[in-house]
């Protein structure tokens, strides 16, 4: 004990003040942590105005700021996002809608007005048949036989229309007339013949005639200029489905080089739908326009089976119940078959 307390006598006068440094320098490697980013902490420490020194205590506030981030940023997020997701919710019910829409509208037989064109005029007969009996007589006892057939399908508002005049006036009277009429579909209906290059002579009943039996069949028509084409080839698609589901075979020769500028692009091979683009009637109406050709009558067979009222019977209501189709929703759904 007297021992120790002489060593504790002889370091107060030589120790203790070593001591004292060693303390101080353990108080700053305490304090190491904290200073480590100010580089003047060692004189600090000893002048003992660290707290004074240090600006980055001021500018540490990005600590406490920092934390708010970590805690409010994360949660406003989430609430945007389910803000978001709420304000997005309609766009599935948008395209399910478009998804649903028809691609061709449906109508409503009463209401749809059909303007059935007798082809040519009395002044402007057309093609002659192969029995001399002029286009425009032909035309007419069809149109006829359709206008009666649609109506008795509830199609109402279907008007027979009838011009006067040579051949290019009369066109321009029809599309006036159909536009005027505020129709919804224009439908033309004509017979058929060939270029003269291909036209023979013969005599029927004592008189000279011009056949051609090389060329038989309907054909329907459409032109890519008309403000409804998409109307006018689907009604178009199901006219010609129905002339070929009655037994009729289209006429093929349109899309072959040998009719020359006759020559027509053939849209469907299977049907007989053709693009006639250039042709007034069908592109000038501001409705969807198609034009039927229902047979050829410079073919002296076909002419026979195009005379007979069994046969526009058969076209009639082929006719009829394309048009029909047309207006049933499912056909909208479905597209063309």
């Amino acid at each position: 004990m007297l021992s120790s307390g002489r060593k504790f006598t002889r370091s107060g006068f030589g120790v203790w003040p070593r001591r004292r440094t060693i303390i101080a320098a353990l108080a700053a490697l305490v304090l190491l942590p904290i200073e480590a980013s100010d580089a003047g902490w060692l004189s600090d420490v000893f002048k003992g105005s660290s707290k004074q020194a240090q600006s980055p205590k001021r500018a540490a506030p990005p600590k406490p700021a920092a934390s708010p981030k970590r805690t409010t940023s994360a949660k406003p997020a989430a609430s945007a996002k389910r803000h978001t997701a709420k304000a997005a919710a309609p766009k599935p019910a948008a395209s399910k809608a478009s998804a649903s829409k028809p691609i061709a509208p449906a109508c409503t037989p009463a209401k749809f007005r059909i303007v059935v064109d007798v082809g040519h005029t009395p002044e402007s007969e057309g093609a002659i048949s192969a029995r001399n009996v002029s286009e425009f007589t032909y035309n007419l006892r069809l149109a006829q036989r359709i206008e009666e057939k649609l109506k008795a399908e509830g199609f109402a508002e279907t008007k027979l229309l009838m011009t006067e005049g040579k051949a290019r006036s009369s066109l321009v009277r029809r599309v006036a007339t159909a536009n005027n009429l505020s129709a919804n579909l224009f439908l033309s209906i004509h017979h058929d013949s060939v270029p003269r290059k291909f036209l023979e002579d013969w005599e029927f009943a004592g008189k000279k005639s011009r056949f051609s039996d090389r060329f038989s069949g309907y054909s329907v028509f459409i032109s890519s200029d008309n403000p409804e084409f998409k109307t006018s080839l689907s009604i178009a698609e199901l006219v010609a489905k129905e002339m070929k589901g009655q037994g009729l075979k289209y006429a093929e020769q349109y899309s072959q080089p040998i009719m020359g500028k006759y020559q027509h692009p053939l849209l469907n091979k299977e049907t007989g739908v053709y693009s006639y683009d250039k042709l007034i009637v069908l592109k000038k109406t501001r409705m969807a326009a198609v034009l039927l050709e229902a047979g050829s009558i410079i073919n002296r067979d076909e002419e026979l089976r195009m005379d007979s009222p069994e046969h526009r019977n058969i076209v009639s209501s082929g006719v009829a119940l394309a048009i029909k189709e047309y207006c049933d929703r499912r056909w909208g759904i479905l597209g063309p078959l």
